[in-house]
């Protein structure tokens, strides 16, 4: 009884990246049918959602908690958490512009490929980076390049 809680309590606990469940897939299912699209433009839009969310959260955080403060080290620190706060936005209004790139791909029904040598992502893959537009080995060789470009 105590495992089947267990075993029941720890797939739950397994979340894709917009808090949604990881898509189950079904015996002899096509790759990217109709529910696999469905699935993961939700997540994108529910992901989409929650940053804009956050980006205004951000917006509204520093225009209340704006002060002047006569202290240079208390203005210091203050700017210093703006600035990584609008850094921090700054980098989710880049992530909302791949996702919706993706969801156009989803909508013309171009998603789940890789866009370098045109195989399956797969459905894990893009249930942990839904922007994915790589397969692991076509990633793993663009990092392997790109190391020995800087390094």
């Amino acid at each position: 009884m105590e495992k089947e809680k267990n075993k029941n309590t720890s797939s739950l606990n397994v979340l894709s990246i917009a808090g949604l469940k990881p898509y189950q897939k079904k015996i002899d299912e096509q790759y990217m049918n109709e529910d696999q699209m469905l699935h993961f433009h939700k997540i994108l839009k529910t992901w989409k959602n929650q940053l804009e969310d956050e980006i205004n959260h951000t917006l509204f955080y520093i225009q209340d908690n704006a002060t002047n403060f006569p202290d240079p080290i208390d203005r210091a620190a203050q700017e210093e958490e703006f600035s990584l706060d609008l850094r921090n936005r700054d980098r989710s209004r880049k992530l909302i512009k791949k996702i919706e790139m993706t969801l156009k791909k989803i909508k013309e029904k171009d998603f789940g490929y890789c866009s370098s040598c045109g195989i399956e992502i797969g459905i894990r893959r893009l249930e942990a980076r839904p922007t994915a537009n790589l397969c692991i080995d076509c990633k793993t060789l663009a990092e392997i390049r790109e190391k020995q470009m800087t390094g």
